[in-house]
């Protein structure tokens, strides 16, 4: 059975409450719980992390290294200045998939840029929670598992 580890970043504890408007309205448990399923429905374990915390997220990264195939991760605000967090996942041989709720790059120009996505397999952006779910089918694909039920 394949492992994957979900990290979200800061502020998505506060998924259903912030913003909904461009968030959604389901909270980081409810999206948690239906990911989870979905990878047991295709003989996937995961697990999920979230931090506030830029060393909490490095130490996340660096303990997947030998514990998991893959990360899927929604970096948050980080994305766009986190070089120690992207210096993280170039110094892991775990791969990575970028995943974003909303569309970073149709939002402030600040959010257009990515540190992140030169360092992972792929980047899922603007489809809403439903991302997570393509972002964890790349990465089981990436690692040749089966993708369907």
């Amino acid at each position: 059975m394949k492992k994957i580890l979900l990290i979200n970043g800061p502020n998505l504890n506060r998924l259903g409450k912030r913003e909904p408007h461009i968030y959604g309205s389901l909270t980081l448990a409810d999206v948690e719980k239906d990911l989870t399923e979905f990878a047991h429905n295709r003989n996937v374990e995961l697990n999920c992390f979230q931090s506030n915390y830029e060393g909490a997220i490095i130490d996340a990264i660096h303990n997947a290294e030998g514990e998991y195939d893959g990360i899927v991760m929604n970096p948050a605000a980080f994305t766009h200045y986190s070089y120690a967090i992207r210096d993280a996942i170039a110094g892991v041989t775990v791969p990575v998939v970028e995943i974003h709720i909303s569309n970073i790059h149709t939002r402030e120009e600040f959010r257009h840029t990515s540190v992140i996505a030169p360092v992972t397999i792929g980047q899922i952006v603007g489809v809403g929670v439903y991302g997570y779910k393509l972002a964890l089918l790349a990465m089981i694909e990436h690692l040749g598992g089966k993708l369907d039920e």
